[in-house]
């Protein structure tokens, strides 16, 4: 079995407010060794903790395998410091951008 990269939670799905900038994702957060199930964070929570270290990932998890997750982009802030926004992959602009997640 091939090792997975370490991470501490996965967005399965992000919404974005009239102004481009995110709302909230759906995600999983780590804790311990398991995963919670399903969570809504807002923007402020997703960036707080990306500032604390925490390595978020564009993902789904597997269905019937509780801890296992298809994963592709590992996502970031950029921008300076109190006008950061959320991204994965290249940047385009500087706007919250999480290509490839689905938009709910």
């Amino acid at each position: 079995m091939i090792r997975q990269k370490k991470f501490d939670g996965v967005i399965d799905t992000v919404h974005y407010a009239a102004d481009g900038q995110i709302e909230w994702v759906r995600a999983y957060e780590r804790v311990g060794f398991v995963f919670t199930d399903i969570l809504t964070l807002d923007r402020q929570t997703l960036i707080n903790r990306l500032k604390d270290g925490a390595r978020f990932f564009i993902g789904k998890r597997m269905p019937y395998v509780g801890n296992e997750f298809e994963l592709s982009e590992k996502v970031r802030l950029e921008g300076k410091k109190g006008a950061e926004f959320v991204v994965v992959g290249e940047t385009k602009g500087n706007k919250d951008s999480l290509e490839g997640v689905p938009i709910f």
